[in-house]
C-alpha cells in the first residue's frame, strides 16, 4: 500500500490535517463563553443545531475536527476518503460564512474583515476537492490501463 496515493498529496494533506486537529484540540475544552460563541453562530445558519447545548456541541465539533484532522495525517486513509471529509466540513464552514450577515460585503462574495477568517476556509475545500478530483482521475487511469 502506498502512503498517501501519490508523494503530492503530502503537503496539502499535512498542512490542512495539522491545521485541524490542532484547532480541534484547542476546542476540546472550550468555556462556556467559547462554546456559546460557537455554538450561536453556527445554529443561526443551520437551525438544527439550536437544540443541542453549547458545551456539548463545541465538544462534538472538536471530536469531528481531531478527527478529520488524524484522518488527513494518517497515511493509511485514502486521498479520497480524507478529501471527501474535507470536503464536507469546509462546505459546512463555507456555508456559514454565506449566511452569516455581516461576514460578506453587501451584495459581493468579497468577506469584511470580520468574514475572513471564516472565508480563508475556501482552500481547505480546494484541498479536500483536489484530494477527491486526483483520486478519481487515477481510477480512471488505473481502469483503462488494464
Amino acid at each position: 500500500m502506498r502512503f498517501f496515493g501519490k508523494l503530492s498529496h503530502l503537503p496539502p494533506r499535512l498542512a490542512a490535517g495539522a491545521y485541524i486537529l490542532n484547532s480541534g484540540l484547542s476546542k476540546r475544552h472550550a468555556d462556556e463563553e467559547a462554546a456559546a460563541g460557537m455554538h450561536g453562530m453556527a445554529a443561526g445558519t443551520y437551525p438544527f443545531l439550536a437544540g443541542i447545548e453549547p458545551k456539548q456541541f463545541a465538544k462534538y465539533l472538536s471530536t469531528a475536527e481531531i478527527a478529520l484532522g488524524a484522518a488527513l495525517l494518517v497515511p493509511i486513509i485514502p486521498a479520497a476518503i480524507a478529501g471527501a471529509g474535507l470536503v464536507a466540513f469546509s462546505g459546512g464552514l463555507l456555508g456559514l460564512y454565506l449566511a452569516t450577515p455581516g461576514l460578506r460585503e453587501e451584495g459581493s462574495i468579497r468577506p469584511t474583515q470580520a468574514g475572513t477568517p471564516i472565508a480563508k476556509d475556501v482552500w481547505m475545500f480546494g484541498i479536500g476537492a483536489g484530494l477527491v478530483l486526483d483520486s478519481l482521475e487515477s481510477r480512471e487511469n488505473s481502469a483503462k490501463k488494464k
